[in-house]
């Protein structure tokens, strides 16, 4: 039972570092601008090697 208890905690404790951690990321990103913009969690823009992954498709193969 301990080990279910300390299972359920940690994988709590995981999510709200996940959560906290992407917080100070938007406001680190909105104090400092010319840094760059705030990469939103869409899943639309990403790396690949066809170059731009943001736009649609730019990471089809050809």
């Amino acid at each position: 039972m301990t080990t279910y208890l300390v299972t359920i905690g940690l994988i709590f404790a995981v999510m709200v570092g996940g959560i906290a951690v992407e917080r100070l990321y938007r406001s680190f990103s909105a104090r400092n601008p010319a840094l760059g913009p705030f990469r939103k969690l869409d899943g639309k823009c990403g790396c690949c090697s066809a170059g731009s992954g943001c736009a649609d498709g730019g990471c089809e193969t050809r």
